[in-house]
């Protein structure tokens, strides 16, 4: 790419040079990041196609190319990803917000809750969308990384919910205190032997804590099971989002550990999701 080149002629040598890097949807990467190059919304990519790039464009839009071609993902070189229509700031520390974890917020929003605690907050994208949706509500968003629980800090405040949400560093309950009506998560559930499968951008770029277990994909579960008794009110809910395989052994801890109305939920694909239970009152 030069600045000879227009918008337009680089976008067409930035998706052959992604597509032959395996990347899966090489159009749609190029389109964005030149946008980012060109500190412009990517809707208005088309109005500058015809435009020769300028130099200093056209050496972020090289750097960002050659990230994303070693499989940097696109969250983290634009700094953002968007959730539930909002937009969170993310890098290798936290997980990337998807699109299925939204099945999550829908089932948290479906009824009241006032007070909510988030195990394993990340980019905070859980916690905090719950706050806006609900502005007469106050949570609590622990996680072992420091490093995720400001980011998440920082999304809270982006979001103004931060005289709304506290966020501590914790293991699971450890550091938890007090009752909720509702508690979230999004726990690391893939198995160490299912590490391999994941894509180079999951695998070599997200953070591991927030992946996997080291195990068989449930100790997060065992260990969310196992504490939520003493931190739920009767009546309260557990909502989590799990592994598509994983909908019959999360139900029968959270059974084992005496919760019912437990229901499974599947996203938007059909794939079991969330697993959900109630605190008998």
């Amino acid at each position: 790419m030069s600045g000879t080149q227009t918008a337009a002629q680089a976008m067409v040598a930035a998706t052959a040079r992604l597509r032959a890097a395996g990347v899966a949807d090489p159009a749609r990467d190029a389109r964005l990041l030149l946008a980012h190059a060109a500190r412009i919304e990517a809707s208005r990519v088309t109005l500058i196609a015809p435009d020769e790039l300028p130099a200093e464009i056209a050496e972020r839009y090289e750097q960002l190319v050659s990230l994303r071609a070693i499989r940097v993902p696109v969250s983290h070189l634009l700094g953002e990803r968007e959730f539930y229509g909002r937009r969170f700031r993310v890098s290798r520390d936290v997980l990337d917000p998807r699109p299925e974890t939204e099945t999550l917020i829908e089932a948290a929003l479906s009824e009241p809750f006032d007070r909510v605690l988030d195990l394993g907050v990340g980019s905070g994208c859980i916690l905090v969308t719950l706050l806006a949706e609900r502005p007469s509500a106050t949570g609590l968003g622990v996680d072992l990384s420091e490093a995720a629980c400001l980011q998440a800090s920082a999304n809270a405040v982006t979001h103004r919910v931060q005289d709304r949400a506290d966020i501590i560093r914790s293991d699971w309950f450890e550091a938890v205190e007090g009752q909720f009506d509702l508690i979230v998560s999004n726990p690391p559930y893939i198995a160490l032997d299912e590490m391999e499968d994941l894509s180079a951008e999951v695998r070599e770029h997200e953070p591991r804590l927030a992946l996997t277990d080291e195990g068989d994909g449930l100790g997060a579960y065992r260990r969310i099971a196992a504490g939520v008794p003493d931190f739920l009110m009767p009546r309260g809910r557990v909502i989590v989002e799990i592994g598509p395989t994983q909908a019959r052994q999360v139900a029968q801890l959270f059974d084992a550990a005496g919760l019912s109305d437990i229901r499974v939920v599947q996203d938007l694909d059909g794939r079991d999701r969330v697993v959900m239970a109630r605190m008998p009152g």
